[in-house]
């Protein structure tokens, strides 16, 4: 006789209800519990039933995942995020690694939202690509991640970008600095764009003049950093302070300035944005503005659940707020910590 729903909560200690609420995928089940209905499911062999159930719904149990890449600390924390909530839901992870390539990203969307998962989850993607209306067409839920352009239609999980980064250069200006740089992110991502808007934001709510040789463009990695550093340090009036758009970026403007004999923050203020794990190093001891990556996973799934689980909702744009975090690479500039 083939074992059944009950025959799998009474083994499990549970009731009906709650094996029906781990089979589905439900969060709404403490993880301990659901670990103990599963072993009961595995144990009477329960799990084919469950593989049925699904492809009866139409439903694949695993959800998509698409990043530019894995090796980039800004990634793998938001990943880490996403991939507990899927694991907690019951879910399976299906990881695409586009590699920076739009055509990448397009061909991924139009395979895995063809029949190999039921929703999509797209962290940082492009500016609003071309596969978005189909998706919006097909009804098919998905969920942008770090998106902070406009999205109309769109669900989107981001960080507060302008905000985080007007406060933490109004707090540079406040340790007396003047002249602040600013390496952006990539031109076509739309947190860049936000945050230089709050870099201007600061400077003109301290009535500074903006000086656009100071703001040179990035794309949010090191190398990068560290060649954008050297070009701002080699300034005949160089900068006090330096902004970087994200914490790798930063880590190549600390490079730069031990290439040119600076040290950090003495002669030179480093701030970065993120807050990866690599910033609270001792070695680094990096001053940033932390935006929560991994809490950006946990609610994407959650929204892209909801969306799975009821199609017809309205999308929602949800901000995730930022926090300066002060640590040991910035200072008064040079000329008022000596005065």
């Amino acid at each position: 006789m083939r074992p059944t729903i009950f025959d799998v909560a009474d083994l499990a200690g549970v009731s009906y209800a709650t094996v029906s609420r781990v089979v589905n995928g439900q969060p709404s089940v403490r993880e301990s519990t659901r670990q103990r209905v599963e072993a009961a499911m595995l144990e009477l062999g329960y799990v084919a039933h469950v593989t049925a159930r699904a492809l009866a719904k139409g439903r694949t149990q695993a959800i998509g995942l698409l990043a530019q890449e894995i090796d980039n600390p800004f990634f793998s924390i938001v990943i880490k995020g996403i991939d507990h909530e899927i694991s907690a839901a019951g879910y399976d992870l299906l990881l695409c690694t586009t590699h920076n390539r739009r055509e990448k990203e397009a061909e991924y969307v139009a395979r895995l939202s063809h029949g190999m998962v039921d929703g999509l989850l797209i962290v940082l993607p492009h500016e609003l690509p071309a596969y978005v209306s189909q998706l919006r067409a097909e009804d098919f839920p998905f969920v942008l991640i770090d998106h902070d352009s406009e999205a109309p239609g769109c669900n989107i999980i981001n960080a507060a970008n302008r905000p985080g980064t007007r406060e933490g250069i109004a707090y540079l200006i406040g340790l007396g600095h003047r002249r602040i740089a600013c390496i952006t992110g990539r031109p076509d991502v739309g947190a860049t764009q936000q945050r230089l808007a709050g870099y201007r934001d600061a400077l003109e709510a301290a009535g500074i003049a903006p000086d656009d040789s100071l703001v040179i463009e990035g794309d949010f990695l090191e190398p990068r950093g560290r060649e954008a550093a050297l070009q701002l340090l080699s300034m005949p009036d160089r900068p006090t302070a330096i902004f970087a758009s994200s914490d790798a970026a930063a880590f190549g403007v600390m490079g730069a300035a031990h290439d040119v004999g600076l040290r950090v923050p003495d002669d030179l203020s480093v701030l970065g944005f993120d807050d990866i794990v690599e910033a609270s190093y001792p070695s680094s001891a990096l001053s940033t503005v932390r935006q929560p990556l991994r809490e950006m996973g946990h609610v994407a799934v959650r929204r892209l659940m909801s969306l799975i689980a009821q199609p017809a909702q309205a999308p929602e744009r949800i901000v995730m707020g930022t926090e300066l975090v002060v640590r040991r690479t910035t200072a008064p500039p040079p000329v008022l910590a000596e005065g």
